[in-house]
């Protein structure tokens, strides 16, 4: 019996051959060259692109792209598997499951998948990392409050700055603009994870220890004659401890969170401008989802400031000033559009304490996939700055801010 060649079409054979040829130098170079399974370098291999010429002949294309697939697989490459993910109580969010691919390195060494900024948890969940399915580890660099930028204008400005305590008066009044600016630093990082509270489950709650930082300083930029010098700069560390709930409050609201703090607030400066004082928190916040980039956000803080001797006291009765309790507000209208109100009050007949005003609004040009915000903000009321502790005053800034990253 005699076989006969199928015959092709010159302009069919050309393709074919092409084809080949455009293979055959895909496989040599990736055989060459063997990347490793998680890096990028393993998805440049061009035998894919000799599959696409034979877009006419869609038997001859599949076998192609079959060879060129067979090429890529390695026996030592882990195949993609299923994982489930629970329900989440907070968001209303259902089970679910996800196609884990190792190949585009969509888990950490300890098998479970890298989701700190995951879309399907709430805005504090992602704050604060209260699920495993959030955890960014511990020891990387986080955003805490907004880092900033911002033009200020004021109603006054403290020239001569006072203290009841003794040697804490400036000697001198200065002549600084009520208009300056604001830069204000902010960072966090998590020290410790899962000390009391923890599961494997990727919706489960995890406990952790925290470590933040915020400097905020005035600048006196138009001050010319007085060489634009930094009239205040205060600093904030704190140590802060977050316990994570998931408990319905009903009308859709849920509470997240329980936490303790210990902070040191000071100026750093010597006699007679030195203020600083340290206190102690509890916190408490809750939460409604409304949408899937839309919620609200109650948190309280109450504190307590620790004793200081007569001799070492900067700043007498600062919390009857500043306040002794805090309560904070947010509405994320959408991806773009957040407003917010921060409430202090001294819980003393003679009322005191503060109102700030938070507008942040992400550019037109870029509002899914940036941290830049446009950042509007009205204060009034007592401890704008440590230097202004028992001075009432009212401050408008306007300016950019960081935030979300």
């Amino acid at each position: 019996m005699t076989l006969k060649r199928p015959t092709l079409a010159p302009r069919q054979l050309c393709t074919h051959l092409m084809a080949a040829g455009l293979l055959a130098g895909g496989l040599a170079q990736a055989q060459s060259a063997p990347a490793p399974a998680d890096s990028p370098a393993s998805a440049s291999n061009t035998g894919w692109q000799a599959c696409q010429i034979l877009k006419a002949d869609a038997t001859a294309q599949l076998a192609c792209f079959q060879q060129w697939a067979d090429s890529q697989s390695r026996t030592d490459r882990p195949a993609p598997s299923l994982t489930t993910v629970p329900a989440d109580t907070a968001t209303g969010q259902p089970e679910t499951q996800i196609l884990l691919l190792p190949t585009l390195n969509t888990e950490s060494p300890d098998g479970k998948p890298i989701g700190c900024k995951n879309s399907r948890y709430s805005e504090l969940s992602k704050f604060w990392e209260l699920q495993r399915g959030t955890d960014c580890d511990t020891f990387s660099l986080r955003g805490y409050r907004p880092i900033s930028l911002a033009v200020v204008g004021s109603n006054s400005v403290n020239v001569q700055p006072s203290s009841p305590a003794a040697d804490h008066t400036a000697l001198t009044a200065l002549p600084y603009k009520r208009t300056e600016n604001k830069i204000q630093l902010s960072v966090r990082f998590k020290v410790a994870k899962g000390m009391l509270k923890s599961s494997d489950g990727e919706g489960s709650d995890h406990d952790s220890l925290w470590f933040g930082y915020t400097q905020k300083s005035y600048w006196q930029l138009f001050s010319a004659g007085l060489s634009r010098p930094f009239r205040v700069t205060d600093h904030e560390p704190e140590v802060i401890y977050i316990y994570p709930h998931q408990i319905p409050l009903g009308g859709g609201w849920s509470y997240r969170l329980s936490g303790a703090g210990l902070v040191h607030q000071s100026n750093g400066q010597a006699l007679p401008l030195s203020r600083s004082w340290n206190r102690t928190y509890l916190m408490g916040a809750a939460e409604k989802v409304l949408g899937q980039e839309s919620s609200l956000m109650l948190q309280g803080r109450v504190w307590r400031r620790l004793r200081e001797s007569s001799g070492n006291d900067d700043n007498p009765g600062i919390e009857n000033y500043v306040g002794r309790a805090e309560l904070t507000g947010n509405w994320q209208i959408n991806k773009s559009n957040t407003v917010g109100v921060t409430l202090r009050h001294s819980l003393r007949s003679e009322a005191r304490g503060s109102t700030q005003l938070d507008w942040l609004m992400a550019p037109a040009s870029s509002p899914n996939y940036t941290g830049l915000r446009y950042h509007l903000q009205l204060f009034s009321g007592y401890g704008d700055s440590l230097l202004d502790y028992n001075r009432k005053r009212q401050v408008l800034s306007v300016g950019m801010s960081l935030v979300d990253w």
